[in-house]
């Protein structure tokens, strides 16, 4: 077993576009326009990529990308919208502005367009010479920061929607000034079923998700309250589509990759880090579910459904990236890639001297982080919302004000630890309890019912009565009062939570300096592999993902699956055989039932038209709602998810196991015509492309 060229991925950044890789491989006239074209029709919002699809602001992304603006729309609910809507649950039902009049305002909302590059590689390295440990840390910092209040002034500023963002690639071996065009001003267009959206349910979704109309689409309007002229950036939509065979390119966001991490590190991943991830997004998810399958409509209001699909999709990822690494194939091939590593050292006397003995010093770091391995399952997400218990975060924050008043800080010290408090993400009662019981248990196996601290805590009862206990007795389970009873000291200093974390805290600390220190040698150690792979390659290779705007490349091709083959694409003749022949075994919350609209496919549709299709481009997290473009740079799909065989993409790239899974440019448009009715938004999308000019 061999590492293969495209092992580090094929996610090319436009700093340094692969001009020639692409004429070669695809005959793409790939010059400096073709490339300036991408990057401005592409753009950034929070979580996930999207794009210009019209010249009057029309953007598309995935429907999970927009989930969260169809719940903040349905909750304002106003009289307009009751009207309009008939006081449906957008979720469930969809969201359709049939006229700009009734696209709806969301907040929140940001998409960045990529409108300049800048290398900055040697004002960094000047102003970082030969420091190490934090005060390289500092450095890096402050000339970023310089950097980029340069290059803000000279875009114009802030005032101009204007961002800059320094973006280290290559573990830090070079780095580029990314310039957006922020909007902000965004309304939401339309929004499919989520059945629709998320048909298959988690058994499709786990393995192989088909047939999804996974799309959403929403419109960006200027300062004038217009919709965004966008006639010189957006993609035009393709009428015919891609067929197998067909080159592809996708231009989005991929949020990270761990490409350049050695065998040591992922082992440690696979072993420790990486298995508390996932137990513990296990333990939460199962605890949602339980909540939303008992209250559903309490869960509404929380917007508790999709924090479970959030869990979920982080579920699924871990769990592929673990069983990867299981993969002798895959260990052996980034076992080569360190052996290549090492040899080329070995062979230059100057590199050897430069970079010598990182590989070692990498492991040492793993086996001595190994040690510390209870702590990793422990002490994850104490305050992440959503997966916390807010009780128990809130008596955190407590614990650290109460703590800073007693070593004598004034009030202003701890005026934002007391609006942290404020900000703590409400769950339901039950939930809370649930999510406490979740800790403590984790206490319990990581470190065991015999160590003191966690002792103390149980005091001879099971973690299901402690939290029962604490959710009930503790002043800092009410989520309106705790911060104002901080404020004015009236919290007891026997308040159950606030000596849960007391008991726990003294250990979490040893934990934290611990690995803090190994974490910055570490850092420090990935910096210079990561400097030495760049000067033995340079951009031959592109760098980790970033959530910064990439290229990647792939041809439109099935795959081995399951002991047969998966076309190419899937056909609404497929997606109905689903929902009828599983009718059966599920005759109520079926994974493929279809909403009441779809059942019978409406006049018009044709069935053999494609729903999604695959191609072997690299995508990672992020790259959602991602356009799919053609070599004319035309919309033949939207990115939403991959293959089980694409989660080890973390850290390996396999072009004979991944693919993409695209919803097909040609699906979306005969669903908005035949189902929906949307043959305003059709023309829109048609008005720019071949078909229409023909």
């Amino acid at each position: 077993v061999r590492a293969g060229r495209f092992d580090q991925g094929k996610m090319w950044t436009f700093d340094v576009p692969p001009v020639e890789y692409f004429r070669q491989t695809y005959g793409v006239p790939a010059d400096e326009a073709w490339f300036t074209r991408a990057r401005l029709g592409a753009l950034r919002i929070p979580g996930c990529s999207a794009s210009f699809v019209s010249p009057r602001g029309l953007v598309l992304t995935n429907h999970h990308c927009a989930r969260e603006f169809v719940t903040q729309v349905q909750a304002r609910n106003d009289s307009v919208l009751q009207v309009v809507q008939e006081k449906r649950n957008f979720l469930d039902d969809g969201f359709y502005a049939r006229s700009v009049s009734e696209e709806r305002a969301v907040n929140d909302f940001e998409a960045d367009q990529l409108i300049a590059i800048r290398d900055v590689s040697a004002r960094v390295d000047d102003a970082v010479d030969g420091r190490t440990g934090e005060e390289r840390r500092e450095r890096i910092e402050k000339v970023t920061s310089d950097i980029e209040e340069d290059l803000l002034e000279e875009f114009g500023g802030e005032e101009a929607g204007v961002v800059v963002e320094v973006v280290a690639l290559y573990n830090g071996a070079r780095h580029s000034a990314y310039v957006f065009r922020r909007y902000q001003n965004a309304r939401l267009v339309m929004a499919p079923e989520l059945q629709i959206g998320f048909f298959g349910g988690d058994p499709d979704n786990f393995t192989y998700p088909r047939y999804n109309l996974d799309f959403a689409l929403l419109r960006i309007y200027d300062d004038q309250g217009r919709p965004l002229d966008t006639s010189e950036w957006y993609f035009p939509w393709s009428t015919e589509g891609v067929e197998a065979g067909d080159p592809i390119f996708i231009v989005g966001n991929p949020g990270s990759t761990s490409r350049l991490q050695t065998v040591a590190q992922l082992e440690f991943r696979r072993d420790v880090q990486d298995r508390a991830t996932l137990a513990f997004l296990e333990r939460r998810a199962e605890a949602m579910k339980e909540f939303i399958d008992t209250w559903p409509e309490r869960a509404e209001p929380y917007d508790l459904r999709n924090d479970w699909f959030g869990a979920m999709n982080a579920v699924k990822s871990f769990t592929g990236q673990i069983e990867g690494l299981h993969d002798p194939v895959i260990l052996a091939k980034r076992a080569d890639t360190d052996r290549q590593f090492l040899a080329t050292l070995a062979a230059d006397s100057v590199l050897g001297e430069k970079y010598g003995g990182l590989i070692e010093e990498m492991a040492e770091l793993q086996q001595a982080k190994r040690e510390l391995a209870p702590g990793y399952g422990a002490f994850l997400g104490l305050t992440a919302d959503g997966f916390a218990s807010p009780t128990l975060h809130r008596a955190l924050l407590a614990f650290q004000v109460l703590n800073a008043r007693q070593q004598g800080a004034p009030d202003g010290a701890v005026a934002g630890l007391i609006a942290a408090m404020d900000s703590v993400e409400a769950v339901p009662p039950e939930l809370d309890e649930w999510l406490i019981e979740a800790r403590i248990q984790e206490f319990v196996e990581a470190y065991g019912a015999d160590e003191r601290w966690v002792g103390a805590i149980l005091r001879g009862r099971t973690p299901e009565g402690v939290a029962a206990s604490i959710r009930a007795n503790s002043v800092l389970a009410d989520s309106a009062a705790s911060a104002d009873r901080i404020r004015r000291g009236l919290v007891p200093a026997e308040d159950p939570a606030l000596r849960f974390v007391g008991l726990y805290v003294p250990a979490f600390v040893r934990f934290q300096q611990a690995v803090g220190q190994l974490s910055q040698r570490e850092e420090e150690v990935a910096a210079a592999i990561g400097r030495a792979r760049y000067e033995i390659h340079g951009t031959a290779l592109p760098p980790d993902a970033t959530f910064s705007l990439r290229i990647a490349d792939g041809v439109v091709e099935g795959y081995p699956y399951n002991g047969t083959e998966a076309p190419p694409h899937t056909t609404f003749f497929g997606m109905y055989d689903r929902y009828h022949a599983f009718k059966a075994a599920y005759p109520e919350d079926s994974p493929w039932d279809l909403p009441e609209r779809w059942r019978t496919p409406p006049a018009g549709l044709d069935l053999a038209t494609p729903v999604n299709f695959v191609s072997t481009a690299d995508i990672i997290g992020g790259n959602s709602g991602s356009p799919v473009l053609n070599a004319d740079l035309e919309v033949v799909g939207v990115v939403f998810d991959g293959n089980i065989e694409s989660l080890p993409g973390d850290y390996i790239y396999l072009p004979e196991r991944n693919r993409s899974v695209t919803v097909d440019a040609r699906g979306i448009l005969a669903a908005l015509r035949h189902v929906y009715g949307m043959d305003a938004i059709v023309e829109e999308l048609l008005q720019g492309s071949a078909a229409a000019v023909r």
